[in-house]
């Protein structure tokens, strides 16, 4: 993809920090450690996030529904992270958008694995793998319980062997569901791109995938951006010393 290309020039260049012999446990023990600097991180970072489901005929050529946000995650005046509505066009979407579809827009989708989230998932090593000429390692991750009201992510990640951070997600979301519900949810794939020289942020979600319900089929195409990543505030501090004498003065 056209994101972690144009990241790869820098990536590439330099040899992988993580032995090829390091045990699978260690990988995932230091790259989930990185994860949880992300995650901290981007919580100081302001950006836009644009969605667009589209329900498509059976041949997947003609939208016969669609719901479009753009949302600004910005900070307010008592710097709370809030997210601020630009654009809402009236919803034509016969499926209903559930609170689940909203918290995997918001957690799932721009999936982050931290070390406070290795206990609640199954991760197997799959091996080595490029991704658009990056070098990678690929676990397949599921849940180990689904508790009620939490969503989880299952499928595939590859996490690039030098910065040891998710560039690439495929899988879908999933949670405890009475059996009465009929809720479905489509697979995806989520692409990072290095914003900072440091860290890699979620900028692109896809998903092309048909629904099954009970009474009806629904194919379905997603589109999630995440753009204009901004660093709020500043860690930066001044301190002042004692001060100077000229002796000539």
């Amino acid at each position: 993809m056209r994101f972690l290309i144009l990241s790869s020039i820098l990536c590439c260049a330099a040899a992988s920090a993580v032995a090829a012999d390091i045990p699978p446990d260690q990988i995932i023990q230091k790259f989930a450690s990185k994860e949880a600097e992300f995650r901290k991180a981007r919580e100081n970072y302001t950006y836009r996030q644009s969605v667009k489901v589209e329900e498509l005929d059976p041949s997947g050529q003609v939208v016969q529904g669609k719901w479009e946000e753009v949302d600004d995650i910005i900070f307010g005046p008592n710097k709370t992270r809030e997210e601020k509505v630009v654009y809402a066009p009236m919803n034509t979407l016969r499926l209903t958008i559930t609170p689940q579809d909203l918290q995997d827009l918001r957690s799932v989708q721009p999936f982050v694995l931290t070390t406070d989230d290795i206990p609640k998932y199954d991760i197997q090593y799959v091996g080595k793998e490029r991704v658009d000429e990056i070098g990678c390692y690929k676990f397949s991750v599921k849940p180990k319980q689904l508790v009620k009201g939490e969503r989880y992510f299952q499928g595939e990640i590859w996490v690039d062997d030098r910065d040891l951070q998710i560039v690439k997600t495929f899988g879908k979301g999933v949670g405890y569901q009475k059996k009465s519900d009929d809720n479905q949810f489509p697979s995806f794939e989520t692409y990072r791109e290095q914003i900072d020289g440091k860290y890699w942020f979620p900028t692109y979600t896809h998903a092309n995938d048909t629904l099954h319900f009970r009474d009806s089929n629904q194919r379905i195409r997603m589109t999630v951006k995440y753009e204009n990543y901004k660093r709020f505030g500043s860690e930066t501090n001044i301190t002042f010393g004692d001060e100077v004498k000229d002796d000539k003065k």
